[in-house]
C-alpha cells in the first residue's frame, strides 16, 4: 500500500509564494512519475505539473507554465511543487498522485495512487 502525505499549503497574498511537499511510503518511488493536480470548489479536477521517475521530464498544465516548477528528491521520496507569483485563482486543494509508470502523464487515469491533499488559498 502506497501512502502520500502532501504538505504545505497555507494562505498567501496574491504575487506571493508557496512550496509543496508530497511525501510517498514505499521503496520503488523513483519508479514512478508523479503529478500535482488541483480541484477548487464546484470545478473539475485540473493538471498542474508532472514529472518522470527520474527527474528529468515534466510538464505542466497551461494555466501554471512559467510560474510553478516541479521537483523532486528520490533520495527522501518527495515531490515538491514550487508556486510562485501566485493569484486568486489558484486557490484549491493540491493533491499529488503516483503515475502507473515512470513516465510523465498529464491524465488523472494514468494515476494509481492520491494523497489527502492540502488547501491553498491566495487572497486578493
Amino acid at each position: 500500500q502506497v501512502q502520500l502525505v502532501e504538505s504545505g499549503g497555507g494562505l498567501v497574498q496574491a504575487g506571493g509564494s508557496l512550496r509543496l511537499s508530497c511525501t510517498a511510503s514505499g521503496r520503488t518511488f523513483s519508479s514512478s512519475g508523479m503529478g500535482w493536480f488541483r480541484q477548487a470548489p464546484g470545478r473539475e479536477r485540473e493538471f498542474v505539473a508532472a514529472i518522470s521517475g527520474s527527474g528529468g521530464s515534466t510538464s505542466y498544465g497551461d494555466s501554471v507554465k512559467g510560474r510553478f516548477t516541479i521537483s523532486r528528491d528520490n533520495a527522501k521520496n518527495t515531490v515538491y511543487l514550487q508556486m510562485n507569483s501566485l493569484k486568486p485563482e489558484d486557490t484549491a486543494v493540491y493533491s499529488c498522485a503516483r503515475g502507473r509508470s515512470q513516465l510523465v502523464f498529464t491524465t488523472s487515469s494514468f494515476f494509481d495512487y492520491w494523497g489527502q491533499g492540502t488547501q491553498v488559498t491566495v487572497s486578493s
